[in-house]
């Protein structure tokens, strides 16, 4: 007989907060009561890491393991990564030192957030408290990106179409999108300010503030003029929504028999 439980995979932070906002929103999911549901990291989170999750799942007799990964991009290399090391796939795409997890239940690999529409109300949420003049303005969604060929463009790929979604909850002019990696967002940004004589507001498409919301993003737009609160994705209510979307998808191909990966 199987017994599901879900793991939910982020990357981890050493801002505290960032921990709690997604343990608060997996305590606020409305999931089956004998569904048990743990939140682990890749690293920074002591005592809740991946196989400190796994550990904690299998000692509850879960036969099958749902795994939702909390990454803005399917384009991310921790992904492809995690997917390997977790046994959802036999190799994976790029060399990685993260060794393979101890785990005996059956794995059911999910998807990041890419394109979804409950993100891009997340990213307006976060940035329309600047808005002045839609009609005149242009939201530059900023994502961190990959060198990597394959990965790069399932980045490109995923927050193009996040970005056409914004628009539509939106109603500014534009949107685009830059990457950090390969870099072009000081060539965005100033082509709609400065080119397009439009507003800037650029929003940050990571899920916590840190390194690259502080510090490299401002220091890419240096001598433009843009608005920029550096304000992430979460803590956010709709956060909640995507997961129990992605646990449910998996939990169907689970009790259809089907690993998803």
């Amino acid at each position: 007989m199987k017994k599901p439980g879900v793991l939910i995979i982020g990357h981890g932070s050493q801002e505290q907060t960032w921990v709690e906002s997604v343990d608060d929103a997996v305590s606020r999911l409305n999931l089956p009561d004998d569904l048990p549901v743990e939140a682990s990291f890749l690293e920074l989170v002591e005592g809740r890491l991946i196989q400190d999750g796994i550990n904690r799942l299998e000692a509850q007799a879960v036969t099958d393991i749902l795994v939702v990964p909390l990454f803005v991009s399917s384009g991310s290399t921790h992904v492809d990564e995690i997917e390997y090391a977790i046994g959802a796939k036999e190799a994976p795409e790029r060399e990685t030192d993260l060794e393979p997890f101890q785990v005996t239940a059956r794995v059911h690999f999910g998807y990041p957030v890419d394109n979804d529409p409950d993100i891009a109300v997340m990213v307006w949420d976060k940035v329309k408290s600047m808005s002045r003049e839609p009609k005149q303005e242009t939201i530059l969604l900023v994502g961190h990106g990959s060198i990597h060929d394959g990965f790069r463009q399932r980045w490109e790929n995923g927050i193009s179409s996040l970005a056409q979604r914004v628009q539509d909850v939106s109603g500014v002019a534009h949107t685009d999108y830059a990457l950090l990696n390969p870099e072009s967002v000081y060539d965005k940004a100033k082509y709609w300010s400065q080119e397009q004589g439009t507003r800037v507001i650029v929003a940050p498409l990571f899920l916590s503030a840190g390194y690259f919301t502080m510090n490299v993003i401002p220091g890419r737009l240096k001598e433009l003029d843009y608005a920029y609160s550096g304000e992430t994705l979460l803590p956010h209510p709709l956060l909640g929504n995507w997961l129990e979307r992605q646990i449910q998808l998996l939990l169907d191909r689970c009790n259809e028999g089907k690993a998803l990966s």
